[in-house]
């Protein structure tokens, strides 16, 4: 399968058929230029590998939606675009969140006007209720990350995993986290 012979709707029939050939032809030619669109727009290389992973797996579970009016290159960029927006989202969340700086909190709690306040606290209530509600694994995996500042390679070795596995539980358990923080 080529697919500069083949016509890229032809190519996502072929993988909503769950064709192997095909879901490795999308990936030989689609990985590696949308991964560079990623990286011109995420410093970090881990964070770009993830967004790329997390891109190519919202592609897989969309292509019914792909009509064929634009390329699917372009298509794939713009679900990347959605997924960066995400990160960059969910990081100022983080960092609010789970700051580590009690001196700046009380200053801006004091600065903040009583419905602020009310606010911030009943995020905070529906932040340790998502943690709550997931898995105590997934739980444990965000907090050594997001409370304790750990690195991937540094969570995988603390619980004896490998940095992939534990890449990819950390993409579950912010999934998970996700889910719960909206249901709360």
């Amino acid at each position: 399968m080529d697919v500069e012979k083949q016509d890229e709707r032809k190519l996502v029939r072929a993988l909503l058929h769950g064709e192997v050939r095909a879901l490795e032809t999308f990936y030989r030619h689609y990985a590696l230029r949308l991964g560079s669109f990623i990286r011109q727009r995420v410093v970090s290389a881990q964070d770009a590998e993830e967004i790329l992973q997390d891109s190519l797996l919202s592609a897989l579970d969309s292509f019914v939606l792909f009509s064929g009016k634009s390329s699917l290159f372009t298509w794939l960029c713009g679900i990347a675009r959605h997924e960066i927006s995400d990160y960059y989202r969910k990081r100022t969340i983080k960092s609010v969140v789970f700051s580590r700086l009690p001196f700046v909190e009380g200053f801006v709690s004091r600065a903040l006007e009583p419905d602020a306040k009310l606010m911030r606290k009943e995020y905070e209530k529906r932040v340790r209720r998502a943690l709550e509600l997931i898995l105590p694994h997934y739980r444990e995996m965000l907090e050594l990350k997001y409370m304790d500042g750990l690195t991937v390679a540094e969570i995988a070795r603390r619980l004896g995993m490998s940095f992939k596995a534990c890449e990819s539980a950390l993409v579950r358990a912010r999934r998970a986290f996700s889910l719960a923080y909206e249901e709360s």
